[in-house]
């Protein structure tokens, strides 16, 4: 089968590169634009055009599908299949209908729940046991699409968004090849999702990770694990805005929300509105992030001291 694949992030690299290895015939990428990065903001090209352009493909840049030139160069390429996973750009209608089996999409949760933008996180916070990755049958909703294929995937306690992010980009790029398989063979079975179980996974924003400690230590616990890598939860103490990595639950002490309750040699237990987390990991300002041990030698905080959101 001739396969368009769209795509821009590492997530969707491991897909690509999934495909390649299968020696798929993907005819054309679509990817991302090259955006600004790092100090110097040079252009920086996604990691699947990188890859692409390693094997020779021929790659795509558009600012929007929206265009008649953009479409019709698409349909030249007679497609019988569009792979899109974390692409990054809508895809209207008449794109949809270009490949002649359509466009599947590799979404990272059980459809129908967390449909949108963050279903790694969202899952993390909700405190969800399971997730996985959903082959689907694109449509001009969002996420709605008929489910064709389901693998499963255990969140495990100690899962930050940035370890579930590897472990379903991995089952993602298997998943994607199983479905082109079945494709081909005519043996995928659409089936309609249930749109009364749904939820909606929201972008995440560099606001939200401002912790409010009123919040139980469970709750915290889990958006710390859900912030890490991005945007990184944050809350201030002594007018310095800290970033905290990692955390684990202490369900046996209590406090004001906010007030340290202990410092010791490798803890810093704060209280919650209910319960109190220990602090493990944290970062000050134009600093690396350390062990609390480390971290307390070169930042003075003692017991009574408070953390606040801002």
């Amino acid at each position: 089968m001739k396969i368009i694949f769209a795509g821009t992030p590492l997530f969707a690299e491991k897909s690509l590169k999934a495909l390649l290895d299968q020696k798929a015939d993907v005819v054309a990428v679509l990817t991302q634009p090259d955006r600004p990065s790092g100090r110097g903001m040079k252009l920086k090209p996604s990691p699947v055009k990188e890859l692409a352009v390693q094997h020779g493909l021929t790659v795509l840049q558009p600012e929007s599908l929206k265009g008649g030139e953009i479409q019709q160069q698409l349909s030249a390429y007679d497609a019988d299949v569009m792979v899109v996973v974390a692409y990054g750009l809508i895809l209207p209608p008449a794109v949809l209908e270009i490949p002649r089996l359509g466009c599947l999409n590799i979404h990272a949760s059980l459809l129908p729940r967390w449909r949108g933008a963050a279903p790694i996180q969202r899952a993390i916070q909700a405190g969800d046991a399971l997730t996985g990755i959903t082959i689907m049958q694109m449509d001009a909703g969002l996420d709605t699409g008929d489910m064709l294929l389901v693998k499963s995937c255990p969140i495990e306690d100690k899962d930050t968004a940035s370890s579930l992010h590897d472990k379903l980009a991995q089952l993602g790029a298997g998943a994607i090849t199983e479905a082109l398989h079945l494709l081909k063979l005519g043996k995928l079975t659409p089936i309609p999702q249930e749109n009364q179980n749904a939820t909606y996974a929201a972008k995440l924003s560099k606001e939200e990770a401002l912790l409010d400690w009123t919040l139980t230590a469970t709750e915290l616990e889990r958006k710390i694990r859900s912030y890490n890598p991005f945007p990184g939860a944050c809350a201030h103490i002594n007018d310095t805005p800290i970033r905290i990595w990692q955390a684990s639950v202490r369900a046996d002490m209590s406090g004001e929300p906010g007030v340290v309750l202990a410092e010791q040699k490798n803890a810093l237990i704060v209280a919650c509105g209910k319960g109190a987390l220990n602090l493990e990991e944290l970062q000050k300002p134009n600093a690396k992030a350390l062990p609390t041990g480390q971290f307390l030698q070169g930042f003075n905080i003692q017991a009574g001291d408070r953390f606040v959101a801002h």
